[in-house]
């Protein structure tokens, strides 16, 4: 079967300068797990099968390959700039933006801020529940790396959903921090969704200093154009007058713009470099120096200044400052559709691992990049392996071209990303097929993509106690027969993972979702030597917002305890992770998560 070439269509995909609300009861505690604290800031500057063979995916999972909502909220409506400066510059740079006048009937409050509704894949407006200083917390403290894609996948989801505002915090503030968190995850889109959910003359300080984060990510300098009063009135001054003389340009102001970007260098306080890139763009828009060259020899790191200011001028990043980038910008390139298609692909393998890409999208990439003239040849082989895996004849040459696929890779995220490129070839392959007396791989490939249902037609043909019978006694829709601390040991005895954590992970997740009864799990957890009771600030947290039906603040907190790559996550945050959300109503999500932990460690 031919693969389409199609276009790369993303439903939800630089961190916030946001001042730190520091409440007094977390600074006392952390309810984040020990060594996470605040992230490091990144400053402004400063191949598809036809539909006879699409498995059909299980009908309770979250959008199945971690795809989002289709459609954006509405954006606010403003076209142009305004560049009014505060107090002292007033009248120096005059106003050139064009603002259209919403009726009070069309203005959006600050009640309930978001795109999702449970309709369109959200959850429900209470899933936070009416802590919003308490969330806000939790959501500045959350660095966004996290260990799970299916995790990612969810966190993404509950921060985009319509939530209601409690009245314990602004709403424009929870906006800032649901944006700001979202951008730390590389879900550039998504976070643009949440800024643009509140009317612009409406956002607060923080949420100011967020869409310039966000529009940066998006690499669209026009965007920021509606917050530059405020953002010169609240905000990091020189990088805001900056935007002023970018939106003066946008505007046809050649003069204001040539002004600020004069007052800015002369302060000293912005490097040369950055006021260069602002000048770049305001030759692209007719209303600056059209001859200014961009170097990049004496700089030593990829700020999301720089990063969105180059790609929307198209100004090639060197590939030295793109590879040691922090993991939320290379996902935001991959997210950017003007930048060069070879670096997206070289950056879209950690995107799909982590979440930010679906499985359908990844291949629709990698399809369309090939599809160019001349193709790399790394990539023209990946890509007919794929077309391999989706269309050869016979069963078992598919699972052979998905083999080599998983086998290829030169790390861990690029060889889970090959699983989930192959995520649907591997649910639409049949049971019949020969895969071996292991297949964990075309199991995980399948879980990946969220294909449960067609996972369970494998049951019949896996041992106990192999890694591919683990995988399915947490990923399957229903339990399994025979699962015991004996079926637990025998797991083990054949784990090759570093003091036993994936069979830790397994025990943590049957526990989790109730598959294993107390005796059992208790021998079993006395064999491993681990404690799945463990009482923490966290562990009580979340199993407190379970209690109170909370699946956004679950979700959330679930995220914070899976921060960095899973041989960090304690088993003891697997099993409450898992046992939380599926107490919340999120049992096909815990059952992903639980699986992936046995496929990546």
């Amino acid at each position: 079967m031919k693969m389409k070439t199609l276009a790369l269509t993303l439903g939800l995909s630089g961190t916030a300068i946001a001042a730190a609300l520091v409440l007094p009861a977390l600074a006392q505690e952390s309810l984040l797990p020990e060594g996470f604290g605040n992230p490091a800031e990144t400053p402004a500057p400063r191949p598809t099968p036809t539909p006879s063979q699409a498995p059909t995916p299980a009908p309770g999972a979250t959008p199945k390959n971690g795809s989002g909502p289709v459609a954006p909220p509405p954006v606010t409506a403003t076209v142009g700039a305004t560049d009014t400066d505060a107090a002292e510059d007033s009248e120096e740079i005059e106003s050139g933006g064009l603002k259209y006048d919403l009726p009070p009937g069309a203005r959006r409050l600050l009640t309930r801020i978001g795109p999702l509704t449970p309709e369109t894949g959200g959850l429900a407006p209470d899933a936070f529940g009416v802590r919003g200083q308490y969330a806000a917390a939790i959501m500045r403290r959350t660095n966004g790396q996290l260990a799970s894609r299916w995790g990612q996948i969810l966190l993404r989801r509950s921060l985009a959903s319509a939530i209601d505002t409690p009245a314990t915090v602004n709403g424009a503030d929870l906006a800032a921090e649901r944006a700001s968190l979202l951008l730390r995850m590389g879900e550039s889109i998504a976070a643009r969704w949440i800024v643009q959910a509140v009317d612009y003359d409406r956002a607060s300080p923080r949420l100011v200093a967020a869409a310039q984060q966000v529009y940066l990510a998006n690499a669209d300098p026009a965007g920021m154009c509606p917050y530059v009063p405020a953002g010169l009135a609240h905000g990091d001054e020189q990088a805001w007058r900056l935007s002023a003389a970018i939106c003066s340009g946008l505007s046809g102001e050649a003069g204001p713009a040539g002004w600020a970007i004069g007052r800015v260098r002369s302060s000293g306080k912005i490097s040369n470099f950055d006021i260069l890139l602002a000048e770049r763009v305001l030759g692209a828009t007719g209303s600056g120096r059209r001859s200014t060259t961009i170097e990049w020899d004496n700089i030593d790191r990829l700020t999301s200044w720089r990063f969105g200011m180059a790609t929307a001028t198209a100004i090639p990043v060197p590939e030295a400052l793109r590879t040691s980038a922090p993991s939320n910008i290379k996902s935001w390139t991959v997210l950017a559709p003007m930048t060069d298609m070879a670096n997206r692909v070289a950056a879209a393998p950690e995107a799909a691992a982590r979440g930010v890409l679906s499985s359908e999208a990844y291949v629709s990439l990698l399809s369309a990049a090939a599809s160019e003239e001349e193709p790399a040849e790394a990539l023209a082989s990946q890509t007919e392996q794929l077309r391999s895996a989706f269309g050869s004849a016979s069963g078992t040459d598919r699972y052979a071209a998905m083999g080599q696929l998983w086998g290829a890779g030169t790390g861990p995220a690029q060889r889970y990303a090959a699983m989930v490129a192959t995520a649907r070839a591997a649910a639409a392959l049949p049971a019949s097929t020969e895969v071996g007396d292991d297949p964990w791989q075309l199991l995980g490939s399948m879980l990946a993509g969220g294909y449960d249902q067609n996972a369970i037609a494998w049951v019949p043909t896996v041992s106990v106690g192999s890694r591919a019978w683990g995988v399915l006694a947490v990923g399957s829709p229903r339990p399994l027969n025979g699962t015991s601390a004996g079926a637990v040991g025998q797991f083990s005895g054949d784990d090759d993972s570093a003091d036993y954590l994936r069979s830790k992970f397994l025990l943590a997740g049957l526990a989790g979702l109730g598959r294993i009864d107390a005796s059992a799990a208790a021998s079993a957890a006395s064999d491993l030597d681990v404690d799945l009771g463990k009482q923490t600030r966290w562990s009580r947290a979340i199993m407190a917002a379970a209690e109170r039906r909370e699946p956004g603040m679950v979700a959330l907190l679930a995220a914070a305890g899976m921060q960095g790559d899973w041989s960090k996550v304690p088993p003891y945050h697997l099993y409450y992770i898992v046992r939380a959300l599926r107490e919340v109503g999120l049992g096909s999500e815990a059952r992903m998560i639980a699986a992936e932990a046995l496929v990546r460690v």
